[in-house]
């Protein structure tokens, strides 16, 4: 701390006492040590001066005539320009009261008169770098955001340019299996579902894609309709069946209609989302998959339970979000859950519902999601000048 700073841009500090002895002592301490120094006499001198050329740091009096310190560093916190610039108290007040009234200002520090210059010197030095790492993290953040906007909109790209030659394949692999059903042997027959099923798969993961952005952007139109989640559940995994593969796949309808105003092809979307994870993520010797549909409290809630690796307590949450990674316990292998839970929780969430995941590492999941029974779900708020639909 014995070396002036050297710097391209010496950092500015704007002074506020109504003693001009305490001024000028400060300014020459302060100017010596390369900084920029400037005085103000008064509270609304000072909010003059830092609104016309913003400083780097204020010290700021308590006591002066016509608007005290606390009322100056308050006004200067509720501009929205300025509330960032940090607040050093420099005042003789030494009471309890007087440093947490200047903390609940906004103020950052407070040095108590009479000083030690090394003292200022050293808080001055280390809020300036607070300020400086602040600023820094924010530029990062700012660039991880574009380059986050970049990739989603490259994705974006690619993935809607997939969907044309992706149904021209799976038309052709359907036509082939209409075709030549009587002359293609049973093992070549069942090579053709599996492609197909495979085509369905990728669709399904194109369609999670394009409307994971929608939803976030607001841009996704719900079409509710008064739909049986029975119903739904039945339909969404008759189209999984061939992926069990040994699995044990359990579902039990409930008893009574259980109806909820929801967009149909999204939730079932969500449902199928949900049973090919666990699918996915159960063995196949002695895996076992339950459904099960029940209302309490005016929710209806769906669950999906596996008895799969289980998920850490840690990784409940991060799950849904986008491109995430876990790790399971066997192998310690990473595996990436894509877009297919993220797209589950905005697309229930616009719902007005809930999701989550329960269970015990080692000892299977249980997904769920809950969706009001009778509410009216609100449309979420598109961005103005946006066009809703898929």
């Amino acid at each position: 701390m014995d070396e002036p700073i050297s710097l391209k841009k010496p950092p500015s500090i704007l002074l506020v006492d109504d003693t001009p002895a305490n001024l000028q002592l400060l300014s020459e301490m302060l100017k010596g040590r390369g900084y920029r120094a400037r005085a103000a006499v008064s509270g609304r001198l000072a909010l003059q001066a830092i609104r016309s050329d913003p400083p780097d740091l204020i010290l700021l009096d308590i006591s002066m005539p016509g608007m005290d310190g606390y009322e100056v560093c308050a006004e200067l916190k509720a501009d929205e320009k300025l509330k960032d610039i940090p607040v050093i108290f420099l005042s003789a007040h030494i009471e309890t009261m007087d440093k947490i009234k200047a903390f609940s200002a906004g103020g950052v520090d407070y040095i108590t008169k009479p000083f030690q210059f090394k003292e200022v010197e050293a808080r001055v030095a280390t809020h300036l770098e607070l300020r400086r790492q602040k600023a820094q993290l924010q530029e990062n953040y700012d660039k991880l955001r574009g380059l986050e906007k970049l990739r989603d909109g490259l994705v974006h790209m690619i993935i809607h340019d997939l969907r044309s030659p992706l149904a021209g394949i799976y038309g052709f692999l359907e036509l082939i299996r209409e075709k030549a059903r009587n002359t293609l042997s049973p093992d070549l027959l069942r090579f053709i579902s599996d492609a197909l099923g495979s085509a369905k798969q990728m669709a399904r993961i194109i369609g999670d894609v394009l409307d994971t952005s929608k939803l976030e952007e607001g841009k996704l139109k719900l079409e509710l309709t008064d739909c049986d989640l029975g119903g739904i559940m039945k339909e969404a995994i008759s189209g999984l069946t061939p992926l069990l593969a040994g699995r044990e796949l359990l579902f039990t309808p409930p008893e009574a209609l259980l109806k909820v105003p929801a967009d149909r092809e999204l939730i079932s979307r969500v449902i199928q989302n949900l049973v090919a994870n666990a699918i996915k993520f159960t063995p196949k010797d002695g895996g076992v998959i339950r459904l099960d549909i029940a209302a309490s409290g005016g929710l209806v809630r769906v669950s999906v339970q596996d008895n799969g690796p289980g998920i850490a307590a840690e990784y409940r949450q991060k799950i849904f979000e986008k491109f995430a990674q876990v790790e399971l316990p066997a192998g310690r292998q990473q595996n990436s859950t894509g877009l297919g839970l993220t797209f589950c929780k905005l697309a229930v969430e616009a719902h007005g519902g809930h999701i989550g995941v329960d269970g015990e590492e080692g000892k299977g999941s249980t997904f769920w999601f809950e969706l009001p029974a009778n509410a009216p779900v609100s449309q979420p708020p598109a961005p103005p000048g946006t066009a809703h639909g898929r």
